[in-house]
């Protein structure tokens, strides 16, 4: 089972990503973050890629800078990314996205997201081994 969501949250907006793994979790939120500025299926998975990793000792340290670094990576080189592969050994993160260069007529953005936060940060299995991996992000 994988998937993503958003939740409510006063003025910003509450992220997650589920999983069979920590990983498919972290590209799940990787995905909720991005279904916050457009919907995922407009963006074609092209020339554009960016790398992301984390040395962290928590996996939620880890979470906020995947986050973070996607953020960084779009708002810097004007790119959405629609796919993702994470992976988690030990506590480092390497994490590759892909996608294209912003074309605000076709993706049509609608927000712009400034940050992954610290607010309602979580990473965790739930009883039933889904993993969930969660923030709010500031808009």
């Amino acid at each position: 089972m994988r998937g993503w969501e958003h939740f409510e949250h006063q003025a910003d907006i509450g992220i997650r990503g589920y999983g069979p793994t920590m990983e498919a979790a972290f590209e799940e939120a990787a995905l909720a973050l991005v279904a916050v500025i457009t919907d995922p299926a407009r963006i074609e998975k092209r020339d554009e890629s960016a790398q992301v990793t984390s040395a962290a000792p928590t996996p939620e340290l880890m979470l906020f800078d995947w986050l973070n670094g996607l953020i960084y990576e779009m708002d810097t080189r004007r790119v959405l990314f629609a796919q993702f592969a994470v992976r988690i050994s030990d506590s480092r993160l390497t994490g590759r996205a892909w996608g294209e260069r912003l074309d605000p007529s076709r993706h049509e953005p609608a927000v712009e997201v400034k940050a992954a936060t610290f607010n309602m940060l979580e990473v965790r299995r739930r009883v039933d081994g889904v993993w969930v991996a969660q923030c709010v992000v500031d808009v």
